[in-house]
């Protein structure tokens, strides 16, 4: 038992697979290094660690029980995201030889966009909801504490998986900008990717 945590290890593991999953963080991790080097990466990273916290928090203050109850809310909070990664994917899939950047070099820039991208998606928030009670053990439970030490947790891993990508992309990186066109088919690829998150999250129920 761990601060009323059932399962502290099960815990750990299933959010590591769970950050191991293909998906729009980890695109966003891995363009924004590929643009901004290793700071535009970590950038990025908070990010990240910033939206998954606002919606642990958002989970345990029961935004999901109104989003459940409301579905007309959620689904315009989906269709908000979706277009969101359409709309950046289009971007990079217009984007020219000799085009400015679609994903501002400045860091500020990639905080912001990582943190849109994971706040954007109203299924994390239920997710959250429904994924703390797997780990909380009724009888030990000690509140906010419990929830704390679980967001806490989230956001270290988080930043350890991050660190990993961030500097494995950064060493493949300094390879590819040698070459132009290999650089140009990578954001067109990666412009593919966010459309299809666009339209996988648009078309969810």
């Amino acid at each position: 038992m761990f601060y009323g945590i059932a399962d502290y290890v099960a815990f750990v593991g299933a959010i590591v697979i769970f950050l191991l999953i293909p998906g729009p963080g980890n695109l966003a991790l891995i363009t924004s290094t590929g643009k901004g080097g290793v700071r535009g990466g970590f950038a990025a990273t908070f990010g990240l660690i910033v939206g998954d916290q606002l919606l642990m928090w958002l989970a345990v203050a029961g935004v999901a029980a109104l989003l459940a109850a409301y579905p007309p809310a959620f689904r315009a909070v989906q269709w908000l995201g979706a277009g969101y990664l359409a709309w950046l994917g289009a971007r990079m899939l217009r984007a020219k030889a000799g085009d400015a950047p679609v994903l501002n070099l400045q860091p500020h820039h990639f905080f912001r966009q990582a943190l849109m991208i994971t706040v954007l998606n109203p299924k994390a928030i239920v997710f959250y909801m429904a994924f703390f009670p797997l780990f909380v053990d009724p009888a030990h439970h000690r509140g906010l504490v419990t929830f704390g030490v679980m967001a806490a947790t989230v956001a270290a891993l988080t930043f350890l998986y991050a660190l990993v990508v961030v500097l494995l992309t950064h060493f493949l990186a300094e390879r590819l900008r040698a070459n132009p066109k290999v650089s140009q088919a990578m954001q067109k690829l990666a412009g593919v990717f966010l459309i299809g998150f666009g339209i996988k999250l648009a078309l969810s129920k």
